[in-house]
């Protein structure tokens, strides 16, 4: 079985989410996509205002519908706690899943600064690395980058294209008109129940 893993902070989780999800889902012919929201993210503090781990959990369950039977939610680095580093999470998964494969998925800037990730050289001993790739100048930096991870630590590396949608999500928090266009439905809907970023 292939499987991808897409983390994130999901604070909240937007429609870019959804289509990166869906473009490396049918790239790579996944039979199962595992969205798993961080705890504490160990590459940039969470902001003020920030929705709690168990409303991003919430809001994640709710965007994975938008992806099909196929993906799911798992909630591993909310009950560890503490920083979220991903060869502990990639380690449980490959304890639970021990013939399968895993499929790691990154955006651009992630994977530039992989090699200043906690434990880089597991993580590529334990899944190949996907990038999403939003224009040819996105390909170019990463093509780089995956010829220096190959020769370093063997890193199996893939590209997926996927255009950019122009959503991040602090413009979504600090916008209501713009989280409405930008966010799944049922996920706006929970923001506006919980009042959650405005």
């Amino acid at each position: 079985m292939r499987i991808g893993i897409y983390g994130g902070t999901f604070d909240p989780p937007h429609n870019g989410h959804i289509a990166a999800a869906k473009a490396a889902m049918e790239r790579l012919a996944l039979d199962k996509l595992l969205l798993i929201p961080t705890f504490i993210p160990p590459h940039k503090a969470l902001p003020t205002g920030a929705a709690s781990p168990t409303q991003r959990h919430d809001m994640a369950v709710l965007a994975t519908a938008e992806l099909g039977k196929k993906a799911e939610v798992l909630d591993v680095e909310l009950e560890r706690g503490g920083p979220s580093y991903t060869w502990e999470t990639l380690h449980l998964l490959r304890e639970r899943y021990p013939e399968d494969e895993l499929w790691l998925l990154m955006g651009t800037d992630m994977f530039l600064s992989f090699d200043r990730w906690r434990e880089p050289e597991n993580i590529c001993r334990l899944a190949h690395l996907v990038v999403i790739a939003r224009d040819e100048c996105d390909r170019r930096a990463i093509a780089r980058k995956a010829s220096w991870l190959k020769q370093t630590w063997q890193a199996q590396v893939e590209i997926v294209d996927c255009p950019a949608l122009p959503v991040s999500s602090t413009e979504i928090r600090a916008d209501r008109a713009r989280c409405r266009e930008m966010v799944p439905e049922k996920v706006f809907a929970y923001i506006t129940a919980h009042q959650l970023y405005f």
